[in-house]
């Protein structure tokens, strides 16, 4: 049996506790794969790697466990599939024997605060870092007799990195790496380069852009290694990506489009940081002007709210003018668990990452666009759009040919 490995980047918070959780109940048939993409009748025949054949393992910054991960996120959380623990005790225990130390190399105070003894990793030279972090990957690997490994950031958000000629091509990074320039790097960045440099394919589900630099998706193309991101689409910014089309389509002028956003887990207590949350409202502000070709006032806040925990709200203001100058509006407000909506597009991303591994694709995977909402090199964001062009993926592996196993070990 072919087992294919996959390291989170955040092992230990709650979308990462959630997609093994989620993956172990599967495995023992507790519930349907709904919200899953990739059960959709499209991807039937296309060899996707089974849930049950996956295997867990990551870096976290913060000494806990991953059971420990799931109890806390049942009961704060309220969760509806509180009851399945039991039932998956035994498995989600054995995912801390693949738990590593993480760094928290300048992602900023809210992240470093989080970190304790060896995970936090400041002072160590950059290129030090890298060579842990690929020794991590390559003993994940043998230990659990893996033929591949995938890679998953699902961290906490740091605050943007300032992009400067050197991140374009790998060479002038490298050079970067080597004299020890830190403030050219975040956390993110070294897990992506470890991961990249591991033949692992990479993908960044949140809106750090320090994950998948220029320069790192060069290397990705060079190396033939399969990467994308940035930030998953999973909520407000998913309903906005629909909703813009019916604008578009019915020559409505959008004026104005306020989103107010409240969560209360961990991704809601870091983004209280200015800094931090200036990553995740570049992410979810640009589909407008992007989409629309114009640019209406438009502003997204974000708001922690503890007691909710790892349930979110989100309330969208979207004002527009129609025939005769006649001003309209349409508000709607969106409520759900963080966690279990980002949890099965993550194994949906596992999964087709794992077979672009196979096939031999190299670099920025464009057809993966509609579950992000800062995709790499795409800028088409209307959703039926986005998914069209997945689809137009499926037809092409169905119509030149089956899978190829190509791995390069690096």
């Amino acid at each position: 049996m072919t087992k294919v490995g996959v390291l989170f980047i955040g092992a230990l918070g709650y979308i990462a506790t959630t997609v093994i959780a989620g993956t172990l109940a599967l495995k023992r048939n507790l519930f349907p794969r709904t919200g899953m993409v990739t059960d959709l009748y499209h991807f039937e025949g296309l060899d996707l790697v089974e849930p049950g054949d996956i295997v867990f393992g990551g870096w976290d910054i913060r000494p806990d466990s991953p059971y420990e991960s799931a109890r806390r996120l049942m009961r704060n959380g309220q969760l509806p599939i509180a009851e399945i623990l039991p039932f998956i005790e035994e498995d989600v225990r054995h995912v801390s024997l693949n738990l590593y130390a993480g760094t928290t190399a300048n992602c900023g105070m809210a992240i470093e605060r989080l970190g304790t003894g060896e995970g936090r990793g400041e002072c160590a030279p950059l290129l030090h870092l890298i060579g842990k972090l690929r020794n991590d990957i390559r003993k994940f690997r043998e230990r659990n007799s893996l033929a591949r490994v995938v890679v998953v950031n699902v961290a906490s958000t740091e605050p943007p990195l300032d992009l400067h000629p050197c991140h374009e091509s790998i060479e002038d990074f490298e050079i970067c790496l080597e004299r020890n320039r830190r403030e050219t790097v975040r956390a993110s960045t070294l897990y992506a380069y470890a991961a990249i440099a591991e033949g692992c394919p990479y993908i960044n589900f949140t809106p750090s852009n320090g994950a998948l630099i220029p320069a790192l998706v060069d290397m990705a193309e060079r190396r033939g290694v399969p990467v994308m991101g940035d930030d998953g689409k999973t909520g407000e910014t998913l309903v906005k990506s629909a909703l813009i089309p019916l604008f578009l389509y019915r020559n409505l002028e959008i004026l104005s489009w306020e989103g107010f956003n409240l969560l209360g887990n961990m991704d809601g207590r870091i983004l209280e940081d200015p800094g931090n949350r200036e990553s995740k409202v570049m992410t979810k502000d640009r589909i407008l002007h992007k989409t629309l070709g114009y640019s209406p006032h438009s502003a997204v806040h974000i708001h922690y709210v503890p007691s909710l925990d790892d349930q979110k709200t989100a309330w969208d203001f979207i004002h527009f003018r129609g025939f005769l100058g006649a001003k309209m509006s349409l508000q709607f407000i969106w409520q759900g668990y963080d966690s279990l909506l980002a949890a099965p597009l993550v194994l949906d991303l596992i999964r087709l990452g794992d077979l672009s591994l196979r096939r031999g694709e190299r670099g920025a995977l464009l057809h993966l666009s509609s579950f992000f909402k800062a995709p790499l090199k795409v800028h088409e964001h209307r959703l039926p759009e986005q998914f069209r062009m997945l689809l137009d993926y499926i037809r092409q592996i169905r119509t030149h040919g089956g899978i190829h196993e190509t791995f390069v070990q690096h």
